[in-house]
C-alpha cells in the first residue's frame, strides 16, 4: 500500500489489497465510472456513483468504514476520493484502487455485470 502521496488525501492501493479489505468487512467499493462502463463489468458488491455525482449523492456513501474508490485507471477514482475528503471524510478512510476495474476483473476477483451488485 502506498500511503498518502504528498498532496493526496487518500491512500493508493492495488486490486488485491482492496479485495482483502473488502473481505475483512468495514470497507465499501465505490465505482465512479459511467453507466455503460459499470454495466459492462464491475466489482461485486460495489456502490455505483459516477464521479460527477459524488458531491450531490454524498449522503449515499456509508458514514463508517473505508471508502475504496475505483474507475478504469485510477484518475476518476482519485478525484472522487478528493471530493470525499473536501466534504469532510477523514483521509484515513479514503482509498484509490489505482489499477482499476479492468485489472480487478482480469485478476479473477469477484465481479458482476449489468445492474447486479
Amino acid at each position: 500500500m502506498v500511503k498518502n502521496n504528498p498532496g493526496e488525501p487518500y491512500s493508493r492501493i492495488s486490486s488485491e489489497e482492496a479485495f482483502e479489505m473488502q473481505q475483512s468487512g468495514n470497507s465499501t467499493v465505490v465505482d465512479v465510472r459511467n453507466q455503460d462502463e459499470y454495466e459492462a463489468g464491475h466489482v461485486k458488491g460495489a456502490i455505483w456513483i459516477p464521479v460527477d455525482e459524488i458531491v450531490q449523492r454524498f449522503n449515499e456513501l456509508p458514514e463508517d468504514g473505508n471508502l475504496m474508490f475505483i474507475c478504469a485507471v485510477g484518475a476518476r477514482s482519485g478525484l472522487a476520493a478528493e471530493y470525499a475528503s473536501s466534504l469532510g471524510v477523514d483521509s484515513e478512510r479514503l482509498f484509490n484502487i489505482e489499477d482499476g476495474t479492468p485489472t480487478w476483473i482480469d485478476k479473477g476477483l469477484p465481479s458482476s455485470i449489468g445492474t447486479e451488485k
